[in-house]
Protein backbone atom coordinates (compact mmCIF):
# COMPACT_ATOMS: atom_id res chain seq x y z
CA UNK A 1 0.00 0.00 0.00
CA UNK A 2 1.86 3.32 -1.04
CA UNK A 3 1.87 5.81 1.14
CA UNK A 4 -1.33 8.07 -0.42
CA UNK A 5 -3.34 4.75 0.25
CA UNK A 6 -2.26 4.72 3.83
CA UNK A 7 -3.77 7.87 4.28
CA UNK A 8 -6.79 7.41 2.29
CA UNK A 9 -7.68 4.81 4.19
CA UNK A 10 -6.75 6.76 7.61
CA UNK A 11 -9.67 9.03 6.81
CA UNK A 12 -12.09 6.71 5.85
CA UNK A 13 -11.71 5.15 9.16
CA UNK A 14 -11.89 8.65 11.03
CA UNK A 15 -15.02 10.23 8.90
CA UNK A 16 -16.69 6.53 9.86
CA UNK A 17 -15.86 7.43 13.39
CA UNK A 18 -17.08 10.66 13.92
CA UNK A 19 -20.24 9.23 12.01
CA UNK A 20 -20.37 6.78 15.08
CA UNK A 21 -19.93 9.51 17.59
CA UNK A 22 -23.42 11.02 16.51
CA UNK A 23 -26.51 9.31 19.01
CA UNK A 24 -28.27 6.51 17.41
CA UNK A 25 -31.74 8.14 17.42
CA UNK A 26 -30.33 11.48 15.69
CA UNK A 27 -28.26 8.99 13.31
CA UNK A 28 -30.86 7.24 12.48
CA UNK A 29 -33.23 10.32 11.06
CA UNK A 30 -29.75 11.36 9.58
CA UNK A 31 -29.40 8.24 7.34
CA UNK A 32 -33.27 8.51 6.37
CA UNK A 33 -32.49 11.92 5.35
CA UNK A 34 -29.63 11.19 3.60
CA UNK A 35 -31.46 8.29 1.67
CA UNK A 36 -34.50 10.10 0.94
CA UNK A 37 -31.69 12.99 -0.54
CA UNK A 38 -30.57 10.27 -2.41
CA UNK A 39 -33.39 9.26 -4.06
CA UNK A 40 -33.93 12.38 -5.54
CA UNK A 41 -30.81 13.31 -7.33
CA UNK A 42 -29.12 10.05 -8.27
CA UNK A 43 -32.06 9.27 -10.97
CA UNK A 44 -29.62 5.92 -11.77
CA UNK A 45 -29.87 3.80 -9.40
CA UNK A 46 -33.45 5.02 -8.57
CA UNK A 47 -34.72 3.72 -11.86
CA UNK A 48 -32.86 0.72 -11.15
CA UNK A 49 -34.84 -0.04 -7.35
CA UNK A 50 -38.20 1.30 -9.02
CA UNK A 51 -37.57 -1.60 -12.46
CA UNK A 52 -36.33 -4.17 -9.91
CA UNK A 53 -39.48 -3.14 -7.72
CA UNK A 54 -41.60 -3.34 -10.31
CA UNK A 55 -40.40 -6.29 -11.97
CA UNK A 56 -40.89 -8.05 -8.81
CA UNK A 57 -43.82 -6.68 -6.98
CA UNK A 58 -45.85 -5.20 -10.30
CA UNK A 59 -48.43 -7.57 -10.42
CA UNK A 60 -49.45 -6.77 -6.70
CA UNK A 61 -48.46 -3.35 -5.94
CA UNK A 62 -49.59 -0.50 -7.46
CA UNK A 63 -46.76 2.10 -8.57
CA UNK A 64 -47.58 4.64 -6.04
CA UNK A 65 -46.77 1.26 -3.36
CA UNK A 66 -43.73 0.60 -5.23
CA UNK A 67 -42.86 4.19 -4.92
CA UNK A 68 -42.95 4.35 -1.31
CA UNK A 69 -41.25 1.23 -0.64
CA UNK A 70 -38.34 2.49 -3.18
CA UNK A 71 -37.87 5.51 -0.77
CA UNK A 72 -37.79 3.21 2.34
CA UNK A 73 -35.33 1.11 0.36
CA UNK A 74 -33.28 4.21 -0.19
CA UNK A 75 -33.92 5.37 3.41
CA UNK A 76 -32.17 1.99 4.58
CA UNK A 77 -29.38 2.15 2.85
CA UNK A 78 -28.39 5.60 4.02
CA UNK A 79 -28.13 4.46 7.15
CA UNK A 80 -25.84 1.73 6.42
CA UNK A 81 -22.99 4.27 6.68
CA UNK A 82 -23.77 5.67 10.36
CA UNK A 83 -24.25 2.11 11.49
CA UNK A 84 -20.94 1.34 10.26
CA UNK A 85 -19.32 4.15 12.25
CA UNK A 86 -21.09 2.94 15.21
CA UNK A 87 -20.22 -0.24 15.44
CA UNK A 88 -16.61 0.96 15.44
CA UNK A 89 -17.15 1.80 18.69
CA UNK A 90 -18.59 -1.44 19.48
CA UNK A 91 -17.11 -3.90 22.22
CA UNK A 92 -18.38 -7.45 22.83
CA UNK A 93 -19.78 -6.64 26.20
CA UNK A 94 -22.28 -3.85 24.00
CA UNK A 95 -23.13 -7.15 21.58
CA UNK A 96 -26.62 -8.15 23.60
CA UNK A 97 -28.03 -5.15 24.01
CA UNK A 98 -28.09 -4.68 20.06
CA UNK A 99 -28.12 -7.93 18.24
CA UNK A 100 -30.39 -10.86 18.93
CA UNK A 101 -30.66 -13.98 17.58
CA UNK A 102 -32.86 -16.78 15.98
CA UNK A 103 -33.06 -20.15 15.03
CA UNK A 104 -29.77 -20.81 16.74
CA UNK A 105 -30.32 -24.62 16.87
CA UNK A 106 -30.43 -24.84 13.03
CA UNK A 107 -26.55 -23.59 12.98
CA UNK A 108 -25.53 -25.75 16.21
CA UNK A 109 -27.19 -28.76 14.50
CA UNK A 110 -25.49 -28.32 11.60
CA UNK A 111 -22.03 -27.43 12.43
CA UNK A 112 -22.10 -30.85 14.53
CA UNK A 113 -22.04 -32.80 11.47
CA UNK A 114 -18.10 -31.85 11.90
CA UNK A 115 -18.51 -31.48 8.01
CA UNK A 116 -18.13 -27.50 8.11
CA UNK A 117 -20.78 -25.17 7.21
CA UNK A 118 -21.39 -22.94 4.26
CA UNK A 119 -23.93 -19.82 4.74
CA UNK A 120 -26.03 -18.66 2.54
CA UNK A 121 -26.74 -15.03 3.04
CA UNK A 122 -28.11 -11.93 0.96
CA UNK A 123 -27.44 -7.76 0.89
CA UNK A 124 -30.16 -7.26 4.00
CA UNK A 125 -30.59 -4.89 6.46
CA UNK A 126 -26.46 -4.31 7.09
CA UNK A 127 -24.60 -6.84 5.88
CA UNK A 128 -21.29 -5.74 6.68
CA UNK A 129 -22.82 -6.18 10.56
CA UNK A 130 -22.72 -10.17 9.95
CA UNK A 131 -19.03 -10.59 11.50
CA UNK A 132 -20.50 -9.67 14.82
CA UNK A 133 -23.63 -12.04 15.01
CA UNK A 134 -20.60 -14.57 14.02
CA UNK A 135 -18.47 -13.47 17.04
CA UNK A 136 -21.59 -14.13 19.42
CA UNK A 137 -21.91 -17.62 18.02
CA UNK A 138 -18.04 -18.07 19.02
CA UNK A 139 -17.35 -20.80 15.99
CA UNK A 140 -14.40 -19.53 13.60
CA UNK A 141 -15.58 -18.17 10.07
CA UNK A 142 -14.52 -17.56 6.60
CA UNK A 143 -15.74 -15.01 4.32
CA UNK A 144 -15.77 -15.24 0.63
CA UNK A 145 -15.83 -11.77 -0.98
CA UNK A 146 -15.20 -9.49 -4.35
CA UNK A 147 -12.31 -6.90 -3.51
CA UNK A 148 -13.67 -3.46 -4.14
CA UNK A 149 -11.63 -1.43 -7.05
CA UNK A 150 -11.01 1.61 -4.75
CA UNK A 151 -8.29 -0.06 -3.02
CA UNK A 152 -8.23 2.49 0.91
CA UNK A 153 -11.34 1.66 0.70
CA UNK A 154 -11.08 -2.09 0.24
CA UNK A 155 -8.84 -2.07 3.18
CA UNK A 156 -11.32 -0.28 5.38
CA UNK A 157 -14.39 -2.98 4.86
CA UNK A 158 -11.45 -6.04 5.31
CA UNK A 159 -10.53 -4.52 8.99
CA UNK A 160 -14.50 -3.65 9.66
CA UNK A 161 -15.08 -7.49 8.47
CA UNK A 162 -12.20 -9.21 10.42
CA UNK A 163 -12.34 -6.96 13.61
CA UNK A 164 -13.67 -9.81 15.46
CA UNK A 165 -11.84 -12.51 14.13
CA UNK A 166 -13.43 -13.39 10.61
CA UNK A 167 -10.82 -14.59 7.71
CA UNK A 168 -11.62 -12.75 4.62
CA UNK A 169 -11.41 -15.17 1.36
CA UNK A 170 -11.07 -13.28 -1.39
CA UNK A 171 -13.35 -14.69 -4.27
CA UNK A 172 -10.54 -15.26 -7.22
CA UNK A 173 -9.23 -18.69 -7.32
CA UNK A 174 -10.74 -19.35 -4.10
CA UNK A 175 -11.99 -23.09 -4.10
CA UNK A 176 -8.90 -24.96 -2.96
CA UNK A 177 -8.64 -21.84 0.67
CA UNK A 178 -12.73 -22.88 0.63
CA UNK A 179 -12.80 -26.57 0.46
CA UNK A 180 -9.49 -26.11 3.00
CA UNK A 181 -11.40 -24.36 5.51
CA UNK A 182 -14.15 -26.71 5.43
CA UNK A 183 -12.23 -30.06 5.45
CA UNK A 184 -11.04 -28.50 9.03
CA UNK A 185 -14.65 -27.93 10.23
CA UNK A 186 -14.75 -24.06 9.96
CA UNK A 187 -17.60 -22.18 8.16
CA UNK A 188 -17.88 -20.58 4.79
CA UNK A 189 -20.04 -17.09 4.72
CA UNK A 190 -21.32 -16.39 0.73
CA UNK A 191 -23.49 -13.83 -0.46
CA UNK A 192 -25.64 -15.40 -3.12
CA UNK A 193 -28.44 -12.52 -4.55
CA UNK A 194 -26.17 -10.87 -7.13
CA UNK A 195 -26.34 -11.29 -10.81
CA UNK A 196 -23.24 -12.94 -12.24
CA UNK A 197 -21.66 -13.26 -15.77
CA UNK A 198 -23.90 -16.48 -17.86
CA UNK A 199 -20.46 -18.88 -17.25
CA UNK A 200 -20.41 -18.16 -13.83
CA UNK A 201 -23.76 -18.86 -13.04
CA UNK A 202 -27.02 -20.85 -13.74
CA UNK A 203 -30.20 -18.95 -14.79
CA UNK A 204 -32.66 -19.54 -11.68
CA UNK A 205 -35.99 -18.08 -11.23
CA UNK A 206 -36.06 -14.97 -9.08
CA UNK A 207 -39.27 -13.44 -8.28
CA UNK A 208 -40.85 -14.78 -11.04
CA UNK A 209 -38.00 -14.00 -13.90
CA UNK A 210 -34.68 -15.66 -15.01
CA UNK A 211 -31.83 -14.54 -13.33
CA UNK A 212 -28.25 -15.58 -13.46
CA UNK A 213 -27.44 -17.02 -9.97
CA UNK A 214 -23.52 -17.76 -9.06
CA UNK A 215 -23.71 -22.04 -9.17
CA UNK A 216 -20.32 -21.78 -6.72
CA UNK A 217 -22.60 -22.58 -3.22
CA UNK A 218 -24.37 -25.23 -5.28
CA UNK A 219 -20.52 -26.74 -6.26
CA UNK A 220 -19.54 -26.50 -3.07
CA UNK A 221 -22.55 -28.49 -1.25
CA UNK A 222 -22.24 -31.11 -3.91
CA UNK A 223 -18.46 -31.77 -3.57
CA UNK A 224 -18.30 -31.06 0.24
CA UNK A 225 -21.61 -32.17 1.17
CA UNK A 226 -21.23 -29.67 3.69
CA UNK A 227 -24.44 -28.74 4.91
CA UNK A 228 -26.04 -25.11 3.57
CA UNK A 229 -27.94 -22.97 6.86
CA UNK A 230 -28.77 -19.65 5.62
CA UNK A 231 -28.35 -16.11 8.12
CA UNK A 232 -29.60 -13.09 7.57
CA UNK A 233 -29.43 -9.68 9.44
CA UNK A 234 -32.29 -7.00 9.39
CA UNK A 235 -32.97 -3.77 11.31
CA UNK A 236 -35.25 -3.54 14.11
CA UNK A 237 -36.41 -0.53 15.81
CA UNK A 238 -34.17 -1.21 19.01
CA UNK A 239 -31.20 -2.73 17.25
CA UNK A 240 -31.01 -5.97 14.62
CA UNK A 241 -31.62 -9.02 14.70
CA UNK A 242 -29.83 -12.40 12.80
CA UNK A 243 -32.39 -15.41 11.91
CA UNK A 244 -30.52 -18.72 11.22
CA UNK A 245 -32.81 -20.55 9.27
CA UNK A 246 -33.09 -24.22 8.73
CA UNK A 247 -30.93 -26.48 6.66
CA UNK A 248 -31.08 -26.45 3.07
CA UNK A 249 -30.91 -29.84 2.15
CA UNK A 250 -28.68 -31.54 -0.88
CA UNK A 251 -30.05 -32.50 -3.75
CA UNK A 252 -27.60 -35.28 -5.28
CA UNK A 253 -28.34 -37.05 -8.39
CA UNK A 254 -26.11 -38.44 -11.26
CA UNK A 255 -26.88 -35.57 -13.11
CA UNK A 256 -24.66 -32.50 -12.07
CA UNK A 257 -26.00 -29.95 -13.83
CA UNK A 258 -29.54 -30.31 -12.86
CA UNK A 259 -28.50 -30.55 -9.52
CA UNK A 260 -26.52 -27.40 -9.46
CA UNK A 261 -29.74 -26.05 -10.83
CA UNK A 262 -31.85 -27.77 -8.34
CA UNK A 263 -29.53 -26.72 -5.49
CA UNK A 264 -29.03 -22.83 -6.89
CA UNK A 265 -33.20 -22.88 -6.88
CA UNK A 266 -33.67 -23.48 -3.32
CA UNK A 267 -31.08 -20.62 -2.63
CA UNK A 268 -32.90 -18.32 -4.59
CA UNK A 269 -36.16 -19.37 -3.20
CA UNK A 270 -35.11 -18.72 0.55
CA UNK A 271 -33.78 -15.54 -0.15
CA UNK A 272 -36.53 -14.53 -2.12
CA UNK A 273 -38.93 -15.68 1.06
CA UNK A 274 -36.79 -13.91 3.07
CA UNK A 275 -36.71 -10.46 1.17
CA UNK A 276 -40.50 -10.50 0.47
CA UNK A 277 -40.73 -10.43 4.72
CA UNK A 278 -38.68 -7.48 4.85
CA UNK A 279 -38.71 -6.01 0.98
CA UNK A 280 -37.73 -2.20 2.56
CA UNK A 281 -33.83 -4.18 3.65
CA UNK A 282 -32.66 -5.65 0.40
CA UNK A 283 -30.21 -4.25 -1.86
CA UNK A 284 -32.57 -3.33 -5.18
CA UNK A 285 -30.21 -1.22 -6.53
CA UNK A 286 -28.21 -3.50 -7.78
CA UNK A 287 -29.49 -5.13 -11.71
CA UNK A 288 -29.87 -8.21 -10.65
CA UNK A 289 -31.79 -9.56 -13.67
CA UNK A 290 -28.92 -7.90 -16.08
CA UNK A 291 -27.03 -10.67 -17.57
CA UNK A 292 -29.25 -12.47 -20.13
CA UNK A 293 -29.04 -16.13 -21.37
CA UNK A 294 -26.62 -16.64 -23.83
CA UNK A 295 -25.92 -19.02 -26.71
CA UNK A 296 -22.29 -19.53 -27.31
CA UNK A 297 -23.57 -20.50 -31.27
CA UNK A 298 -25.03 -18.66 -34.14
CA UNK A 299 -28.63 -19.62 -34.85
CA UNK A 300 -29.71 -21.41 -37.84
CA UNK A 301 -31.57 -19.36 -40.53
Amino acid sequence: MSNSQVILCKIIIVLFKVLGLIPRKMAFKAGSLIGQILFSVDRKHRNIALNNLTRAFGHEKSSYEIKILARRVFKNLGQIIFDIGWSLGLESRDFQKHFKIQGLSNYKNAYEKGRGVLFLTAHMGNWELLSIIMAMVGYPISVLYRPLDFFPLDRFFAMIRGRFGAELIPSAQSMRKILRTLKHGKVVGMLMDQNVDWHEGVFIDFFGHRACTNKGLALLARRTEAPVVPVFLVREKSGFMAEFGSEIHLIKTEDIRKDLEANTQQYNRVIEDFIRRYPDQWFWVHQRWKTKPYCPWPRKK
